[in-house]
Protein backbone atom coordinates (compact mmCIF):
# COMPACT_ATOMS: atom_id res chain seq x y z
CA UNK A 1 0.00 0.00 0.00
CA UNK A 2 1.46 3.35 -1.01
CA UNK A 3 1.86 6.40 1.20
CA UNK A 4 -1.08 8.27 -0.36
CA UNK A 5 -3.51 5.51 0.64
CA UNK A 6 -2.03 5.14 4.11
CA UNK A 7 -2.41 8.89 4.67
CA UNK A 8 -6.02 8.77 3.48
CA UNK A 9 -6.76 5.73 5.67
CA UNK A 10 -5.29 7.50 8.71
CA UNK A 11 -7.46 10.51 7.88
CA UNK A 12 -10.56 8.30 7.87
CA UNK A 13 -9.62 6.73 11.20
CA UNK A 14 -8.86 10.14 12.74
CA UNK A 15 -12.14 11.62 11.52
CA UNK A 16 -14.27 8.68 12.68
CA UNK A 17 -12.46 8.42 16.03
CA UNK A 18 -13.03 12.13 16.60
CA UNK A 19 -16.77 11.70 16.03
CA UNK A 20 -16.94 8.79 18.46
CA UNK A 21 -15.01 10.72 21.11
CA UNK A 22 -17.19 13.82 20.74
CA UNK A 23 -20.31 11.66 21.17
CA UNK A 24 -18.73 10.06 24.25
CA UNK A 25 -17.86 13.54 25.56
CA UNK A 26 -21.52 14.60 25.43
CA UNK A 27 -22.83 11.71 27.54
CA UNK A 28 -23.67 12.88 31.09
CA UNK A 29 -22.13 13.54 33.53
CA UNK A 30 -19.61 15.06 31.11
CA UNK A 31 -20.32 18.64 30.15
CA UNK A 32 -20.01 20.60 26.97
CA UNK A 33 -17.05 23.00 27.18
CA UNK A 34 -18.20 26.46 28.22
CA UNK A 35 -16.92 29.69 29.70
CA UNK A 36 -19.39 29.33 32.58
CA UNK A 37 -17.64 26.22 33.91
CA UNK A 38 -14.12 26.26 32.46
CA UNK A 39 -12.74 23.79 35.00
CA UNK A 40 -15.45 21.24 34.23
CA UNK A 41 -14.77 21.75 30.56
CA UNK A 42 -11.07 21.09 30.92
CA UNK A 43 -11.69 17.69 32.49
CA UNK A 44 -13.76 16.51 29.52
CA UNK A 45 -10.79 14.73 27.91
CA UNK A 46 -12.83 12.93 25.21
CA UNK A 47 -13.96 16.32 23.88
CA UNK A 48 -10.44 17.72 23.66
CA UNK A 49 -9.01 14.51 22.22
CA UNK A 50 -11.82 14.39 19.66
CA UNK A 51 -11.21 18.02 18.72
CA UNK A 52 -7.50 17.26 18.31
CA UNK A 53 -8.28 14.27 16.11
CA UNK A 54 -10.48 16.45 13.88
CA UNK A 55 -7.44 18.68 13.47
CA UNK A 56 -5.26 15.68 12.66
CA UNK A 57 -7.88 14.44 10.17
CA UNK A 58 -7.81 17.83 8.44
CA UNK A 59 -4.01 17.77 8.18
CA UNK A 60 -4.04 14.21 6.86
CA UNK A 61 -6.72 15.17 4.33
CA UNK A 62 -4.58 18.08 3.16
CA UNK A 63 -1.59 15.73 2.82
CA UNK A 64 -3.73 13.28 0.85
CA UNK A 65 -4.84 16.08 -1.48
CA UNK A 66 -1.19 16.75 -2.30
CA UNK A 67 -1.00 13.16 -3.62
CA UNK A 68 -4.50 12.40 -4.92
CA UNK A 69 -7.09 14.22 -7.01
CA UNK A 70 -9.83 15.98 -5.05
CA UNK A 71 -12.52 13.93 -6.77
CA UNK A 72 -10.87 10.78 -5.39
CA UNK A 73 -9.67 11.85 -1.93
CA UNK A 74 -12.87 13.54 -0.79
CA UNK A 75 -15.34 10.75 -1.63
CA UNK A 76 -13.10 8.09 -0.12
CA UNK A 77 -12.48 10.07 3.07
CA UNK A 78 -16.13 11.01 3.48
CA UNK A 79 -17.55 7.58 2.69
CA UNK A 80 -14.94 5.85 4.82
CA UNK A 81 -15.72 8.08 7.78
CA UNK A 82 -19.49 7.64 7.34
CA UNK A 83 -19.21 3.84 7.22
CA UNK A 84 -16.78 3.71 10.15
CA UNK A 85 -18.96 5.97 12.29
CA UNK A 86 -22.08 3.94 11.46
CA UNK A 87 -20.38 0.74 12.61
CA UNK A 88 -18.73 2.42 15.61
CA UNK A 89 -22.07 3.79 16.80
CA UNK A 90 -23.36 0.22 17.10
CA UNK A 91 -20.20 -1.12 18.76
CA UNK A 92 -19.58 1.69 21.26
CA UNK A 93 -23.04 3.17 21.90
CA UNK A 94 -25.34 0.26 21.08
CA UNK A 95 -27.25 2.42 18.62
CA UNK A 96 -29.56 0.62 16.20
CA UNK A 97 -28.19 -0.68 12.92
CA UNK A 98 -30.91 -1.12 10.34
CA UNK A 99 -30.75 -3.03 7.08
CA UNK A 100 -31.09 0.33 5.32
CA UNK A 101 -27.89 1.48 7.01
CA UNK A 102 -26.05 -1.59 5.76
CA UNK A 103 -27.50 -1.11 2.27
CA UNK A 104 -26.50 2.56 2.33
CA UNK A 105 -22.93 1.68 3.26
CA UNK A 106 -22.78 -0.88 0.47
CA UNK A 107 -24.15 1.61 -2.07
CA UNK A 108 -21.70 4.27 -0.91
CA UNK A 109 -18.79 1.86 -1.29
CA UNK A 110 -19.99 0.90 -4.77
CA UNK A 111 -20.42 4.58 -5.70
CA UNK A 112 -16.97 5.55 -4.45
CA UNK A 113 -15.53 2.54 -6.23
CA UNK A 114 -17.06 3.73 -9.49
CA UNK A 115 -15.84 7.31 -8.94
CA UNK A 116 -12.29 6.19 -8.20
CA UNK A 117 -12.06 3.27 -10.64
CA UNK A 118 -9.45 4.96 -12.80
CA UNK A 119 -7.04 5.69 -9.93
CA UNK A 120 -4.76 2.99 -8.59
Amino acid sequence: MSAKWIILFLGIISNASASVLIKFAMIPPRKFPSLVDPLGSLTNWPFWLGLSLYGAAFLLYAAALARLPLNVAHPILTAGAVATVAISSVVFFREPFYWTTAAGIIFVIIGVGLITARIA
